[in-house]
């Protein structure tokens, strides 16, 4: 192997979700950055795909996640705009559980702090607005007009369009095999084809990051997931402008679900679906009778208008860090190195201002968006 006469500004290794937004903005400050996909653009392989993937203002994890949600929705209207592609569809967001749960607790006190407009019904008045839901007459749902979701394909592809619009270079299908740092202090990265070198690097493989570098060894932990489409008995009941988004706490477990769209059938999952943690490169990714109980149960209990012939099952991964927040930063050992990790199953609707903030951290080593909770020092 040689090394290619072309050393780049940047690296991006992985261009799903958060490496296509990370490379858009590398490009369009006009850095030299390579993108490095080891399968396509987009793929099913890992985290970033699904048809739909949930958007919504308010926030339970944690009320420091407001603020990069209100840049992410900025930006990704700007990128619809740029590519013509739509990427946000608002339907509203419903955060539901027993009084007292961290689900609707958590979402109610974000929209608090930060004054967002919301709603707080019972379970019942929750059916009497959007008659597919079928929670217990006592739970609390808080209802966030803003909510809606973003369409993980066309993101990415808008995204990688703007990329190489600006300039960039995009590779899919080829896989990284090591990086090193260089006496000077950039990188070299090995692929399946070639070597490259750079002044910095961004780690932005999902569950695969892990696998390449050290430090995130068991802070990005690849978990198996499965999400079903079930058709309804009433469809209109489950189309985008009947049905609100949701998270619901109940005692089998927390779910998610989605309206239809682009599939026919209403979508759902399990956090944590069945704690499979997995190798990203050996795994079940045929789901099975027992992952379609799962969820149909559920379905059959709450939204049993929904719980008609399956249309579709799939995989997908999460990448689970130890307390379930965000890994943002650049490397302890190589500060030119910047990282996206460990979104435990709740990231993809930042990607677009994790571009940005990985973009900041590539070239500058800081940002001046708030990523203080998500350094990788707090696992020390």
């Amino acid at each position: 192997m040689t090394v290619n006469d072309n050393r780049r500004d940047v690296i991006v290794i992985g261009v799903g979700g958060m490496g296509s937004a990370a490379t858009y903005h590398l490009a369009r400050r006009g850095f030299d950055v390579l993108g490095l996909e080891r399968f396509d653009v987009p793929h099913t392989r890992g985290s970033s795909h699904g048809i739909t993937r949930i958007i919504r203002r308010a926030y339970y994890e944690h009320p420091s996640y407001i603020p990069l949600i209100e840049r992410a929705y900025e930006l990704w209207d700007e990128i619809a705009d740029r590519t013509g592609r739509p990427i946000i569809h608002r339907t509203g967001s419903v955060d539901a559980a027993p009084a007292g749960n961290v689900v609707f607790e958590g979402s109610l006190r974000s929209c608090e702090e930060h004054d967002i407009p919301h709603e707080v019904l019972t379970g019942a008045e929750l059916t009497d607005r959007f008659p597919g839901y079928r929670l217990p007459d006592d739970y609390k749902a808080l209802y966030q007009p803003d909510g809606g979701f973003v369409v993980p394909e066309e993101a990415i592809i808008g995204h990688v369009e703007a990329a190489l619009a600006a300039g960039a270079d995009i590779r899919a299908r080829e896989r990284v095999l090591d990086w090193e740092e260089t006496p000077d202090g950039g990188v070299r990265v090995k692929t399946s084809s070639t070597t490259y070198e750079a002044d910095s690097l961004v780690l932005a493989a999902g569950a695969w990051n892990s696998k390449l570098s050290d430090a995130l060894e068991g802070l990005a932990v690849p978990e198996r997931q499965v999400l079903a489409w079930f058709q309804p008995e009433t469809p209109s009941l489950f189309e985008p402008d009947s049905l609100p988004v949701w998270n619901i706490s109940v005692p089998e477990g927390r779910f998610y679900g989605l309206p239809i769209y682009g599939v026919p059938g209403f979508k759902l999952g399990k956090y944590h679906h069945l704690d499979e943690q997995v190798d990203p490169d050996e795994w079940k990714t045929e789901p099975g009778p027992a992952d379609e109980r799962l969820l149909r149960d559920f379905t059959e209990k709450y939204f049993p208008n929904a719980a008609g012939p399956t249309m579709r099952l799939a995989t997908c991964l999460f990448t689970n860090s130890p307390d379930e927040h965000f890994i943002l930063d650049t490397l302890p050992d190589h500060p030119q190195v910047a990282v996206a990790a460990g979104f435990s199953g709740h990231g993809f609707k930042f990607a677009s201002v994790i571009g940005e903030i990985l973009a900041d951290l590539a070239v500058d080593g800081k940002t001046n968006h708030p990523i203080e909770m998500f350094g990788i020092g707090r696992f020390d």
